[in-house]
Formats: C-alpha cells, sequence, structure tokens
C-alpha cells in the first residue's frame, strides 16, 4: 500500500508533460473535529494518488487545508474523495485564474498541530462565530463605505505584489505577528467600524475572524474564498477590481495575476517588477523580486556574494553551510539592506508600469550599479536522464557534441544550478570509454543529484 510519493519532481514533471493533460491548480479548507488525523492522511493519499492528484496539504485535530493540482478530467472523482466526508460535502474549492501544469509535482499530507500557525488558544474563545462571508460583488460595495477598514492579513512579500485599494498591509513575516498588532492599531474602532478583512484563499480570516469578534469588535467581515475566488467571481460577472496587481500563491508559479499593474519594484536595480524567484545559492535561497535583467546579470542570485558562492564546487558550497539553519529564516531575509529596493510597510495603490508593456522595458542597468554575466564559451553536449542516489551515479544522454576524458563540462539546471568538472571517468553504454559520441549514454559518478530538465555542456574556453 503506498503512502508516500515514490516519484522525484523531475520524474513527475516528465509524465505531466507525456500525459499532455490539462491540470487544475486549486485550494480549500474545512475546520472540523477530526479524531485520527494520521488515518485520515493515508486516507486521502491512497485515494488521491489513484486520482494523480498532487498538492501541499496539512491535515490537524483541528480540520484540512490544501492547495493541489489536479487532472481536469479527474475532477469529478476527486470531489466524490472529499464528499465522502461528512464536513466537506458541497465544499467550495477555489479554482486558480491561472493554471500551471507543473503548479506541484508532489502529494504531499503532513500532520500538524495546526493547520494555519495562529499560536492562537482556541479553547479560549468561540472558533466556529466568525464574520460575515462576501462574495466580490458584496465585497466591493463594503469597501465603498467610508466606514469600512479593510486589512489585509497575508505577509509582507504576499501584499507586496499586489492588495486591495486603501487596504492596511502589516509590515509582518507571519500571520500570527499581524493579530495582536491590527487589534492595537484599531482598538479605538471596535463598536462603529466595519472591520473588513481578506487574505489568499479565506483561510486565515476564517480564524482571524472569529478571534476578532472575541476581541469586541462589532461588525467583521471576510472575502469568502479569498483573494483566489474573488479573482475567478470578478472574471465570470465582469466586475471591476478592486485588488491590484499581483496575487501571491504557494506553489510553482509563486504568484497568479489579477490586473495587469505592477505596484512592486524589482529588490535589486528598482524598475518595476512583481516576479518573485529564489536564490540559484542553495545555502540561502532567499525568496526576493528580481527582473529579467538583473537575474541574467546576477545570475538568479541575490547578491554578489551569493554569485560567487554558485561557481564554486558542490563540495565548497556544502562546507560553507554546514550548521546553517535558514529553513524559515528565508523570508526575513528578504528585507536585508543587500536588497536596496525592498519597500515592505511602505505599499502604495499606485501602478508603476503594466504587465507585457513596453513601459516596464525601461533602459538598461549600468553595468556599475550591478555585476556582469560572466560569460563562458561553451556548447551544449546532451541532457539529464536519471540519477541513481544510493550509487551517486547519474546518466545523460549525448545529443550534439562529442565528448572526451579531460574535458571540462558544466552541468547546468534551474534546481542543480552550475556545476563545473573535469571529465575524469565515464561510462559509454555501459562500457568504460575515453569517448562519446552522438547517440551515446554516459554514467559519471556525481556527489550531487541531477534533474530531468538539466543541461550537459562543454566548456570551450
Amino acid at each position: 500500500m503506498q503512502l508516500y510519493n515514490t516519484l522525484s519532481a523531475e520524474e513527475r514533471a516528465e509524465l505531466i508533460d507525456q500525459a499532455g493533460e490539462q491540470r487544475l491548480t486549486l485550494s480549500f479548507y474545512a475546520y472540523a473535529k477530526i479524531k485520527n488525523p494520521k488515518q485520515f492522511r493515508d486516507n486521502l493519499f491512497i485515494a488521491w494518488n489513484a486520482l494523480d492528484a498532487l498538492g501541499r496539504i496539512y491535515v490537524a485535530h483541528e480540520g484540512i487545508n490544501a492547495q493541489m493540482s489536479i487532472p481536469a478530467q479527474n475532477i469529478e472523482a476527486f470531489r466524490e474523495t472529499l464528499e465522502a466526508y461528512d464536513f466537506m460535502k458541497g465544499i467550495r474549492l477555489n479554482v486558480a485564474v491561472e493554471h500551471d501544469d507543473h503548479s506541484f509535482l508532489k502529494l504531499t499530507i503532513k500532520v500538524r498541530e495546526k493547520i494555519v500557525a495562529d499560536s492562537l488558544n482556541d479553547e479560549t474563545f468561540d472558533v466556529t462565530n466568525i464574520g460575515v462571508h462576501l462574495k466580490a460583488k458584496e465585497f466591493n460595495a463594503i469597501l465603498e463605505d467610508s466606514n469600512t477598514i479593510v486589512v489585509d492579513f497575508r505577509n509582507h512579500y504576499e501584499s507586496e505584489v499586489g492588495h486591495f485599494k486603501g487596504a492596511i498591509t502589516p509590515d509582518v513575516e507571519t500571520f500570527r505577528e499581524s493579530l495582536p498588532i491590527i487589534n492595537e492599531q484599531l482598538k479605538e474602532y471596535k463598536e462603529d467600524k466595519n472591520l473588513v478583512m481578506y487574505c489568499t484563499g479565506g483561510i486565515r480570516c476564517e480564524k482571524a475572524s472569529a478571534y476578532f469578534k472575541h476581541q469586541g469588535f462589532k461588525n467583521v467581515f471576510q472575502l469568502e474564498g479569498g483573494i483566489i475566488n474573488y479573482a475567478k467571481q470578478i472574471q465570470e460577472e465582469g466586475l471591476e477590481s478592486k485588488f491590484i496587481g499581483k496575487n501571491f500563491v504557494f506553489d510553482h508559479r509563486l504568484g497568479e495575476r489579477i490586473t495587469d499593474d505592477i505596484v512592486s519594484q524589482c529588490h535589486q536595480c528598482g524598475k518595476p517588477c512583481d516576479n518573485h524567484t529564489n536564490c540559484e545559492n542553495e545555502g540561502c535561497h532567499l525568496l526576493f523580486i528580481q527582473c529579467d535583467d538583473c537575474k541574467l546579470a546576477m545570475e538568479n542570485c541575490c547578491s554578489s556574494e551569493c554569485q560567487e558562492t554558485i561557481h564554486l564546487s558542490l563540495v565548497e558550497q556544502v562546507k560553507l553551510r554546514r550548521g546553517i539553519k535558514n529553513g524559515n529564516k528565508i523570508f526575513r531575509k528578504g528585507k536585508s539592506d543587500k536588497l536596496l529596493f525592498k519597500h515592505s510597510g511602505e505599499l502604495s495603490d499606485k501602478s508603476l508600469a503594466l504587465a507585457n508593456s513596453a513601459h516596464v522595458n525601461l533602459e538598461k542597468l549600468d553595468p556599475k550599479d550591478i555585476r556582469k554575466k560572466i560569460s563562458i564559451k561553451k556548447i551544449l553536449v546532451g541532457k539529464g536522464e536519471h540519477y541513481y542516489p544510493k550509487p551517486q551515479v547519474a546518466l545523460f544522454s549525448i545529443e550534439n557534441h562529442d565528448l572526451n576524458l579531460g574535458d571540462k563540462i558544466l552541468i547546468s539546471g534551474p534546481t542543480t544550478g552550475n556545476q563545473e568538472i573535469i571529465l575524469e571517468k565515464m561510462l559509454v553504454n555501459g562500457c568504460d570509454s575515453e569517448t562519446a559520441k552522438t547517440g551515446d549514454k554516459i554514467t559519471l559518478h556525481l556527489p550531487f543529484r541531477i534533474r530531468l530538465s538539466d543541461k550537459l555542456y562543454k566548456i570551450l574556453n
């Protein structure tokens, strides 16, 4: 009985491409009393794995929180697996307005203490006494009321690329930080103001609205289904979007566009940009905003130190990050003083540029402002086929050019980075050989994992 993933993300991506079927990216949540979260988790994995459902799901005694990718043809069968449980009958699925077949590449279901880390003691208040749910049209209307205060209950890296006009956007790194801040900031308005809140998919507001009612706020409202559902409704009903910019999402896409407005800047050069990326240096992996020019100049790195690091051997890189646990500190590092144009807490409703517009393509960067891309003359030789983790052996197919022992090669990919090595030993079609030609399969002993998307280059200079 399979209860965990047996395929790597790269292998799964290859299968998705081969299938050529449309997949839907969606999210949902439900608060409920679950007696045995571990058994519940295992039952879900068996049912969803059979439907080729992928995603990141948290289950706890208090319920379920899920972001997923489902084959479109399996959506009804998937809904049946949900409605096998009374508390999920008729559950709302927040379907994304932009789809990416690779939004999730694994099915990961984890048992947690809570489905959202809020640090609240649920025994001290009625978590079911929630605020009034508002659909998109109702939400737009209440925003026009001068008696309304609207609050974004997401984190700084989410609100920076997009938010509702006029919203309070707390400069916080976690949801739990925003609760006491907003409670203190709005304590004078408990009786007479409409406290209107929103988040990505609605789950954070579900708990927050109950918390603020417990704190004495009389008129509490929340956006039903969050920004994801709002975007779908305004599209279907032809409504004006009061949300401006991009909605940050927690999958491979890192965001889906709601309006063409770009309200944030590249953290390195200041040009209008709202594309998040993770630093290429695995020891950093910082989440930040980076434009195409800086991505090219900095080789997807957040700083010159990280750019220098990715050109070290893997052994040296591992040695540098030994003992350093950045984990949950990644987003905090997004406020590093090395990112000159990071403006958390200083958000504006003003559009800086329009997506897919010539306005975004401003003047090229001055090379004095940012390091130029290191020029390496190379020729594409082949691509990665498989990696065998126990013997640490990588398989490549040779497609374009001969390889010889003594050649300097570059293995490059989005996750692997850029790894340069001297070809000292290789097996060609299973046998020791000094030369590999087009059509051959070669295996190399490598101390790092390769992916299906990795390219094999021969360095010429």
